[in-house]
């Protein structure tokens, strides 16, 4: 997995963002598109930051989008993923000239000002293609909003999810009758499981980058109903829950459950050379694993997380959603042809899901019975419903700083280097740090 950098730069220049962008070779996009220009046809700029398996995916459907409106001239250009798609976004919106709609991570809508740097969206207009509120999980829409205007629309949802090596899994004997993984409830039950994986593979029962704990550590604080909750400099945290969640991964790396040390390469590495028999990542490592099958064989399917507390399959995750960049105007055609192109996009997301990995967040698609033949995608669906958003603070949520801060600390932690009671203490200072900080779009 990609290292996340912090969020883009302070927008005290304006004048300069304004003023001297494009003879800084910036190169934003002009303002607004247009009806008509050199042809008859409409244009509409979309950017994103999808560069990976996904974007081609992506892209495939833009193709198809374009073949299917021919009076829509579909410009879309992909920047590099974090914190250079965001610094484009916001520097181009900032004055503006951005592209007419942008593919963000919803977790950091409100990190990007939307009441000053992105335009509403009625849910009328949404109606009018055929999208509406009652087709998305409550949880998803409600992220969509900010001071009650709706600013995005949701795509996707893509979370840490649990793939499985079959093989493996059969000679452990933790497969049901049909194949699947023994669902568990708790953490002993779990540690059993893997306990039983480690002694076929000889080496881990899972593996997971330990260098991306804020997933696992956000996944397991909130099975526990835990609450992070940030107000002006200052914030709350459970820190039994917090501790409890912790102390799971010291646990599992000291009986070598785990590996003590595996960046995103060797976490994936881990799982396709059998090392270990399971492997916590994203949904969308689903295309590695493919390959992998059809180049050296692994039969493997994915679930979701297992329940540790309380019954709830809860784990970190995040949507792809649409937004549409401030414009100085809008063109009433270009407006038009921008919400046709979101609605194309979610009613036909099943090739996304399909292609990309992660889960439709349009239920229309992710409930029917075509998505739910889909395997291994259907298995994880669920996702859609327990996918739990990162903290709601500007320094939070994908290719933001908490992810970084804490990660570092929970990389020790993996390597039974500090305490889980260390560690704590270490993260809370690090979140303190960052609320002294002042928000980069204020």
């Amino acid at each position: 997995m990609p290292n996340h950098p912090s969020p883009p730069g302070s927008l005290s220049r304006r004048a300069l963002l304004t003023g001297t962008a494009a003879a800084a070779g910036i190169g934003l996009a002009g303002c607004g598109s247009i009806t008509g220009g050199l042809s008859d046809k409409t244009r509409v700029k979309q950017w994103n930051l999808l560069a990976g398996a996904d974007g081609a995916v992506m892209t495939e459907m833009h193709g198809n989008f374009s073949a299917e409106h021919p009076g829509i001239d579909l410009e879309a250009t992909t920047f590099g993923w974090g914190t250079p798609f965001y610094t484009r976004l916001v520097m181009g919106a900032s004055s503006g000239n951005a592209s007419d709609i942008a593919t963000i991570h919803l977790s950091r809508l409100k990190s990007l000002s939307p009441a000053t740097l992105m335009d509403p969206i009625t849910e009328g207009e949404l109606k009018d293609y055929g999208v509406a509120a009652e087709d998305f999980s409550g949880g998803v829409w409600e992220k969509s909003f900010a001071d009650g205007e709706l600013y995005a629309i949701p795509l996707d949802t893509h979370a840490l999810v649990n793939y499985y090596n079959r093989t493996v899994c059969e000679q452990a004997g933790v497969l049901n009758p049909d194949g699947t993984l023994l669902e568990t409830d708790g953490v002993e039950a779990y540690f059993d499981l893997l306990r039983a994986v480690k002694d076929v593979t000889g080496e881990y029962g899972t593996s997971l980058d330990t260098f991306a704990g804020w997933r696992q550590f956000w996944a397991w604080y909130r099975q526990q109903e835990g609450e992070m909750t940030f107000g002006d400099g200052d914030y709350e945290m459970d820190d039994d829950k917090a501790l409890t969640a912790i102390e799971i991964m010291y646990r599992m790396a000291e009986e070598g459950l785990c590996p003590t040390f595996a960046d995103g390469g060797q976490c994936a590495a881990n799982f396709e050379v059998g090392s270990a028999g399971l492997v916590q990542v994203g949904n969308w490592e689903i295309n590695r694993f493919r390959a992998f099958n059809d180049a050296q064989g692994l039969d493997f399917s994915m679930t979701e997380m297992p329940s540790f507390f309380n019954g709830h399959r809860y784990t970190q995750g995040d949507c792809h959603a649409f937004v549409l960049p401030r414009h100085n105007t809008w063109d009433t055609g270009v407006r038009e042809a921008t919400l046709e192109y979101a609605a194309y996009m979610l009613h036909n997301s099943f090739r996304w899901g399909e292609g990309g990995g992660h889960t439709p967040a349009y239920l229309p698609v992710t409930e029917s019975a075509e998505y739910q033949a889909l395997q291994p995608n259907a298995e994880y669906s669920g996702v859609v419903q327990n996918v739990q958003f990162d903290p709601d603070v500007w320094f939070s949520g994908s290719a933001a700083r908490l992810f970084d801060e804490v990660g570092g600390v929970l990389n020790q932690v993996y390597a039974l280097a500090t305490t889980p009671e260390d560690a704590l203490a270490q993260i809370k200072d690090r979140i303190e740090t960052l609320l002294a900080l002042p928000s980069p779009v204020d």
